[in-house]
């Protein structure tokens, strides 16, 4: 294994740690569908790759014979139904599976794992994230922009912009009548924004929050750029969208953010979301069925738990439910006749929280270091956890959509050959 695994190994908030709970009640209720990387020895094509999984019976039965990727999950007329009825090999226990997901437990490039590790459920679908979807984290991006990235301002910006908007952003229906009289009134008063346009206005803001094949699983270590010194993670819900704009299944993300980078100007939006190691997604997709369906997801409560080396602890929560738009608005602006997404779509729908305590010097707010353990968590959808490291102390991205074509190309012929 590569030696850059193993400096959190040791960290209190790695050791004794196991993700056997990461999934509620070991899958026994609802329709689960993810991806793990099955070695030659347990791929019952014998070759290694990336293989399509659900979860029978607290074990991982493997559907390659049905399904060679997400997408075509995504591009399945009735995908919940699919899975249920699909056929295929047990390849470990759940417990396993979780047991070797724990990052020093993986190796550095994937291709020499010897035993199944999870992998993020999304595979070539684009991976889109909407920002200041919620009344409380628009007011964050506001500060954020005043302080231009500096938090010991933030506090003080905070409080200031408090008193200007105070709750005159609760209820407003963006794109309506009051939100444009609203938006006039912060204009006459000189605080108009980017973050308000996007906010209240008509167009909610749609972002590539990470590269197709390029999210972490649950369990990974996740990155942040040693020159970001106010960063925090976002608990989100991502839903899993078939090619045609409709919600198939959710999983729990983070939408990693360096905060001092985008408060220095919005345009360095990709640089503050898109790095090495900042799209964690997992532990699976639970597809919509009897059991769960789009509106218990978009009622969904994700919880964010962060424990410091330096016994550091953070809690809080996202209440999906008070989304200032409709998850259907949303996706109507992201998937339609103007913009197609043939693989389907891994989206965020955003937060309205973000950790903002003091973590050290007075003022100064929140931001990481390095060994924190994220947890995200809802009853219905699992946990998510993950370790904080540099992007560049973590393992390089080095399995692409090229290596994924390549595993297909020998899928297909080796399915071909048994037929």
């Amino acid at each position: 294994m590569n030696a850059l695994h193993y400096p959190l190994a040791d960290y209190s908030t790695v050791t004794g740690y196991s993700l056997r709970d990461c999934l509620p009640n070991e899958c026994r209720e609802g329709t689960w569908i993810g991806r793990a990387w099955l070695p030659e020895s347990f791929s019952p094509s014998g070759i290694a790759g990336p293989h399509i999984i659900t979860v029978r019976d607290a074990e991982i039965v493997e559907l390659s014979q049905h399904f060679l990727s997400m997408a075509d999950v995504a591009k399945h007329p009735k995908p919940a139904e699919a899975v249920q009825q699909a056929k295929g090999k047990i390849i470990c226990s759940l417990h396993e599976l979780l047991d070797n997901s724990v990052f020093y437990k993986v190796p550095a490039d994937i291709r020499n794992a010897q035993y199944p590790c999870l992998l993020a459920p999304n595979d070539i679908q684009a991976i889109k994230a909407c920002g200041v979807t919620f009344a409380a984290s628009l007011m964050e991006r506001v500060i954020e922009e005043k302080a231009l990235g500096d938090p010991a301002k933030a506090e003080a910006i905070r409080a200031a912009v408090h008193d200007v908007i105070g709750d005159s952003l609760k209820d407003i229906e963006p794109g309506s009548e009051k939100s444009q009289r609203l938006k006039e009134k912060l204009i006459e008063q000189d605080i108009w924004s980017p973050y308000l346009e996007v906010g209240i206005g008509p167009d909610v803001e749609v972002f590539t929050k990470s590269q197709a094949m390029s999210a972490i699983p649950c369990g990974a270590q996740l990155g942040v750029l040693a020159t970001s010194h106010w960063n925090n993670p976002e608990p989100e819900v991502a839903f899993l969208v078939s090619p045609q704009g409709d919600f198939l299944g959710a999983a729990l993300a983070n939408d990693v953010n360096l905060r001092d980078y985008e408060g220095r100007s919005s345009l360095l939006l990709g640089k503050a979301k898109d790095q090495n190691g900042t799209c964690p997604i997992g532990p699976m997709f639970r597809l919509f069925d009897d059991s769960y369906q789009l509106e218990d997801a978009a009622r969904t409560k994700v919880k964010l738990s962060i424990t410091g080396e330096d016994g550091f602890h953070s809690s809080g929560a996202n209440i999906m439910s008070e989304i200032s738009r409709s998850v259907d608005s949303i996706i109507k602006q992201v998937c339609n006749r103007s913009h197609q997404y043939p693989d389907g779509i891994a989206i965020m729908l955003g937060t309205m929280f973000a950790p903002t305590e003091d973590r050290g010097e007075a003022g100064m707010g929140f931001t990481h270091k390095v060994g924190d353990r994220v947890e995200i968590s809802s009853p219905q959808l699992g946990k998510l956890v993950n370790w904080v490291n540099y992007c560049h102390e973590i393992p390089e991205w080095n399995y692409g959509i090229s290596d994924f074509l390549q595993f297909l190309m020998a899928q297909n012929s080796q399915q071909a050959q048994s037929r």
